[in-house]
């Protein structure tokens, strides 16, 4: 860790708010197929983990369909400090143990694990598809419409837990990520394209957020 590294992650420790818990991080296919951008996205979750956040949500935004396939295969690869969940554009799910993890039966796939990725899987895809169920649960007869509230929705969503703090590199926009759930999370952009992303690039948003008030809506 370098001199201003060091002085980052001091003022962190220091800080008298709590850092985020939840951690979001957006990027696209284009980041992860640049030299090198997966070995940077394992290390911005383990900076996670070591700066006080308990779950980390990575959104992938895909284009080309046709690629998923591959960045699905090496993200399951990852060499991360917790278990991790990957969904694809199917909703298919696969959980992996970390090196470190005890041994055992394999772990459920929809597990509440603390890191999920999800691969191009838009938040509109997925709130339509909560909206669908819904509208089934009440053909049924299991729901009244009158009855639906938030919480109906939430629990239909493939990854229901709020963010407290989204990181998006490159660019000002969200690439369509968890409408729902990111309603009250702090947003943070950075112009640092992904494959420059750094440990002080992470504490400099996570000071961001500690500095700032949060309102949910209020």
């Amino acid at each position: 860790m370098g001199l201003y590294d060091a002085y980052l992650a001091t003022r962190h420790r220091l800080h008298d708010a709590e850092p985020p818990a939840h951690v979001a991080l957006v990027v696209t296919e284009r980041d992860l197929l640049a030299d090198g951008a997966f070995d940077t996205l394992a290390s911005a979750i383990g900076w996670a983990f070591e700066y006080g956040a308990e779950r980390v949500t990575v959104s992938v935004s895909v284009l080309d369909r046709a690629v998923a396939p591959t960045l699905i295969r090496e993200l399951r690869r990852l060499d991360v400090p917790a278990e991790t969940v990957v969904r694809g554009p199917d909703a298919d799910a696969s959980t992996e143990r970390n090196a470190d993890s005890k041994p055992g039966p394999d772990p459920d796939p929809n597990a509440d694990a603390p890191v999920r990725i999800l691969v191009g899987l838009g938040g509109k895809a997925e709130f339509a598809a909560a909206v669908r169920e819904l509208a089934t649960d009440v053909d049924a007869g299991e729901l009244r419409p009158e009855a639906i509230d938030e919480t109906d929705v939430a629990d239909r969503l493939l990854f229901p837990e709020e963010p407290d703090l989204v990181i998006k590199t490159g660019a000002e926009r969200l690439s369509d990520f968890a409408i729902w759930q990111s309603v009250y999370a702090e947003l943070y952009f950075t112009d640092v394209n992904w494959r420059d992303f750094r440990r002080r690039e992470y504490l400099r948003a996570v000071l961001d957020f500690q500095d700032r008030h949060r309102r949910f809506g209020r």
